[in-house]
């Protein structure tokens, strides 16, 4: 009120003046001093502009896109008959998401599980007979004397042994009677007698030899017994193989009617209800999208004359319009190997960090990518800066008073802000108050 009346005393002094200009150019100057000593000046905090060093950077555009995104779709055709997500549900990897009917596939499980356990029963009983052949081996191979992996010989026989040896004895009591029958020295019948001795000793010497190759035979059918009971058991194992792989094929076949989240996120798209039969084979079979959003993506296109600039590791900064007051930080994590050859940019990747999930894939983003050097500039504090839409001022202290300047903003560093055109260091701002200020106006420090 006080501003107000001040204005009136000088708009009414101003026309006074104007009604008295017959009377003098020293009533004039009256007029005038009267008019500038009731004007108030505006009482204000200041601070100088100064030079400090603040963080290089690039400044570019970019977009969000999920760290990963999944298009899920069943392997087997079938019913739905349990949904268990909805757009914007998070799942977890793991998760089920859809049921299908499973009827069918548990009675061929239940099916293949009865075959396998008659074929692991087939199994022991094979391997028992395997056991029952190689005792009869060995209880063969113990009434003839022959140790297991020996090979039996029927000169090796024992009967066959001793009556070879009798014979040997009685050939040779035979050729010497042959000599004393020829001297005259014994009787015929005494040869005749030797001779039949030698004659009986090869008869037996034949059974012998018939009973050793019966032993033989005896020998090799049990060793054929078992080598057949050993064939069995192989056959029988692989029956358990074969029975086994229909069993995992049924359990598979079983476990594809649910339908897993392959990854962790949020649900981006859905594609079906319950009571719906699906099949693999058909175009857009797909049911849901999943999107890992707790990390995003952030593709950067760079200028051609900044590709020297830019490296892996790198912090970066970026804004969005959904969050114009926000700074999000993120790391350049991956470089294109080449320029888009239109736009003449570099792609880049960075990393960017989504815990509360502010961020959306898809968004469009201004960016600004640290440098390793800092560079000078001219800051005030940001109390300096009246803002009215996109016109930023601030209010220069000269001769005792405001000189409103136009300024271009830069950086934010703390409380304090860059101001890249409009002051220059060593200039005082005001920094409160701006609301009562205009350009001319008087002011108290």
């Amino acid at each position: 009120m006080q501003r107000n009346g001040s204005i009136i005393a000088t708009v009414l002094a101003a026309a006074i003046g104007l009604t008295a200009s017959g009377c003098g150019s020293s009533s004039d100057a009256a007029a005038a001093n009267n008019g500038n000593t009731q004007q108030e000046s505006v009482e204000v905090t200041t601070a100088k502009a100064v030079i400090q060093p603040i963080p290089s950077y690039i400044e570019a555009t970019g977009n969000l896109t999920s760290d990963a995104s999944s298009d899920v779709a069943a392997v087997i055709p079938g019913k739905v008959v349990q949904v268990n997500f909805d757009i914007g549900s998070y799942v977890n990897q793991g998760d089920v998401l859809i049921r299908l009917d499973a009827r069918d596939a548990q009675i061929r499980l239940d099916q293949a599980r009865s075959l396998l356990e008659q074929q692991q029963r087939a199994v022991q009983q094979a391997e028992a007979n395997v056991e029952q052949a190689i005792a009869n081996l060995r209880q063969t191979q113990a009434r003839l004397g022959v140790s297991d992996g020996e090979t039996f010989q029927i000169k090796d026989f024992s009967q066959v042994k001793s009556v070879t040896a009798n014979l040997q004895l009685a050939e040779t009591e035979l050729r010497r009677a042959e000599r004393l029958l020829e001297t005259g020295d014994i009787s015929r019948a005494t040869y005749d007698q030797r001779k039949a001795q030698r004659d009986a000793l090869l008869g037996q010497l034949d059974e012998a030899r018939s009973n050793a190759a019966v032993a033989i035979r005896a020998i090799n059918t049990a060793q054929s017994a078992v080598e057949a009971a050993r064939a069995a058991a192989n056959s029988a194992r692989s029956a358990v193989g074969f029975a086994e792989a229909q069993v995992r094929q049924a359990e598979k076949a079983v476990a594809d009617n649910t339908v897993l989240a392959p990854i962790s996120g949020f649900i981006s798209e859905k594609s079906i209800e319950v009571g719906e039969y699906i099949s693999p084979n058909v175009p857009n079979s797909k049911i849901a999208t999943i999107m890992r959003t707790s990390t995003l993506r952030l593709r950067i296109d760079i200028p051609e004359q900044n590709v020297g600039r830019v490296a892996t590791g790198q912090g970066v900064s970026l804004q969005t319009s959904a969050y114009p007051d926000r700074s999000f930080a993120g790391r350049i994590v991956r470089i294109s190997p080449g320029l888009n050859q239109q736009a003449r940019t570099l792609t880049v990747e960075a990393e960017v960090q989504n815990v509360d999930g502010l961020l959306k894939p898809g968004q469009f983003a201004t960016v600004r990518i640290t440098q390793a050097t800092p560079e000078l500039a001219v800051m005030i504090p940001a109390a300096a800066v009246r803002a009215d839409g996109d016109i930023n001022r601030v209010y220069v202290i000269r001769d005792g008073a405001a000189r409103e300047q136009i300024v271009q903003l830069g950086l934010l560093e703390g409380n304090m802000i860059q101001i890249k055109s409009g002051v220059v260091e060593g200039e005082t701002v005001a920094t409160s108050n701006l609301n009562l200020l205009n350009d001319g106006v008087f002011v108290k420090q």
